[in-house]
């Protein structure tokens, strides 16, 4: 009873918590950035690492995997497919962190092992694909998170060749440096895909900030025909296209995936692709049909009045 009670028991009050914004900022203010936090946001501002990432880009960039390579950036499950493999080896390599610790499971433990080191590959594949398509920050920040990786493959491999001539003792070794080469690779790619927003759709917060309800964006005969032009919805740029046949294709501005602006870029065949990373966006119902973009584009009902003023709607607003 007494345990339970220290545990529900009321904190003891020693002075009063910060209320407002000022009072928490003024609290805060004394406080330091986290020494990881700093060297993290730091590997963003390196720029002596451009002189690896920009060939290397245009490397990755000019191989030729075809309809291959949206595979691998996920398009088909909707989200990047990277993450969702490197669960095979990070869980056959814990896997075989926790056996390596059971006497008599080295031989399984070699097994996970191999199983690490060889999922990596597909991993690795899909994690670079999708790297060549960020922004610079981006490219150097994933970099260091590739060499991390690069690292604890290696010493896996290490492990398991010598566990193989009966090193074990020197094999348990290099599987737990692997194993802490791929945690702080596991970290800096987490900093990336949050910190650094790679990968996320960034078209997902739209349903938030359109009111509910049909908005006015003038006059639908001001609208230059065949030529995609922006226009505002408050805050919110719109690409706005007027056909030949007199329809009106309306899709949120910002590209899902890292917001380059549709209306800038070529529309042909029915689709808009992004000047950015050339990712192609149908405008009949914003599907994205070719990537590195792997949530499609927000598309806006339209109609026109009777007094000619095109009025859009985002069906999934408020």
């Amino acid at each position: 009873m007494r345990l339970l009670s220290a545990i529900f028991a009321k904190p003891t009050v020693t002075g009063r918590a910060p209320n407002g914004p000022g009072e928490v900022c003024r609290a805060e203010s004394a406080g330091r950035i986290p020494t990881l936090l700093k060297a993290l946001d730091g590997l963003g501002r390196a720029e002596a690492l451009d002189r690896v990432t920009t060939p290397l880009q245009k490397a990755v960039r000019g191989l030729p995997l075809g309809r291959f390579r949206d595979v691998l950036h996920g398009r088909q499950i909707g989200h990047p497919l990277h993450p969702a493999l490197v669960q095979v080896p990070m869980g056959a390599w814990l896997s075989a962190a926790v056996l390596d610790l059971v006497p008599g499971a080295g031989r399984n433990a070699r097994l996970l092992v191999g199983v690490g080191v060889v999922s990596a590959a597909p991993a690795a594949w899909a994690g670079w694909v999708d790297w060549a398509e960020q922004p610079r920050e981006q490219l150097r920040t994933g970099l260091v998170h590739a060499v991390s990786n690069a690292a604890a493959i290696g010493l896996y491999a290490g492990s398991w060749k010598v566990r193989g001539r009966g090193r074990s003792v020197l094999g348990r070794a290099l599987a737990f440096a692997g194993l802490t080469a791929a945690g702080l690779g596991g970290v800096i790619g987490g900093h990336v895909a949050f910190r650094q927003s790679a990968g996320s759709n960034k078209t997902a917060a739209l349903p938030h900030l359109v009111e509910p309800g049909w908005h006015s964006l003038g006059s639908a005969e001001e609208l230059p025909v065949g030529a995609a032009v922006q226009r505002m919805l408050g805050t919110v740029p719109l690409f706005v296209l007027r056909t030949a046949d007199g329809d009106v294709h309306v899709l949120a501005d910002g590209c899902s995936h890292f917001s380059g602006r549709l209306s800038e870029g070529k529309v042909a065949d029915g689709c808009v692709e992004c000047p950015l990373h050339s990712s192609v966006f149908r405008l009949s119902d914003g599907m994205n049909v070719r990537g590195p973009a792997t949530a499609p584009q927000p598309v806006f009902a339209t109609e026109v009045t009777d007094d000619g003023v095109l009025r859009v709607r985002l069906p999934s607003a408020g």
